[in-house]
C-alpha cells in the first residue's frame, strides 16, 4: 500500500549543499539560437559553457566538475517540444542577477512568464520567469535577503 507523504511548501530555503538532480536536459530545434540565448542568460549566473558539440550544449559553474544543464536536439530526431507544467529554476546569487537574468533573456529572444519580484513561497523568494526560444520554461531564484 502506497503512503502519501506530508505536503511541504517552498517555505524551505535552497541549501545548496543538498542536490537531488544530476543534471536537466532540455530540447531545441536550434541549436545555434539557443547557444547565443544561453550563453547570455546564464552567465548573469555565472554560469558557463563547458562543452558544444554538433547536438549539444552542456552548461555548469566553473567549480563544479559536471555539466547541469544541456541543451540538445532531441535523440530521436523528432521535433523539441516543452512541457505544459515543465520548467527549471536555475539559483542566482543575488536580486540584481535575477533581474539581468530576465532583462538579458527577452533581449536574446526569450519571451515573458513573470517579471523579477518577491513571490509568496517566503519572504526572500525573489524569482524571474521566461521561456527559451523553443518554448521551455525556465526561472531564476535567489533567496537571500536584501
Amino acid at each position: 500500500m502506497l503512503t502519501t507523504p506530508t505536503r511541504t511548501t517552498h517555505a524551505t530555503k535552497h541549501n545548496p549543499e543538498i542536490a537531488m538532480l544530476l543534471y536537466i536536459t532540455l530540447g531545441s530545434n536550434d541549436l545555434a539560437r539557443s547557444q547565443v540565448f544561453y550563453d547570455a542568460v546564464l552567465e548573469t549566473l555565472g554560469v558557463v559553457r563547458r562543452v558544444t558539440e554538433d547536438d549539444e550544449l552542456g552548461y555548469g559553474e566553473p567549480s563544479d566538475h559536471r555539466c547541469r544543464l544541456w541543451v540538445v536536439q532531441p535523440y530521436d530526431g523528432k521535433a523539441a517540444n516543452f512541457g505544459n507544467g515543465s520548467m527549471a529554476a536555475l539559483v542566482a546569487q543575488s536580486r540584481a542577477a535575477v533581474d539581468a537574468f530576465h532583462a538579458t533573456g527577452l533581449r536574446h529572444g526569450g519571451t515573458d512568464e513573470g517579471a523579477p519580484g518577491l513571490r509568496p513561497y517566503h519572504p526572500d523568494f525573489y524569482a524571474c520567469y521566461l521561456r527559451d526560444p523553443d518554448g521551455n520554461k525556465l526561472s531564476a531564484v535567489c533567496e537571500k535577503p536584501e
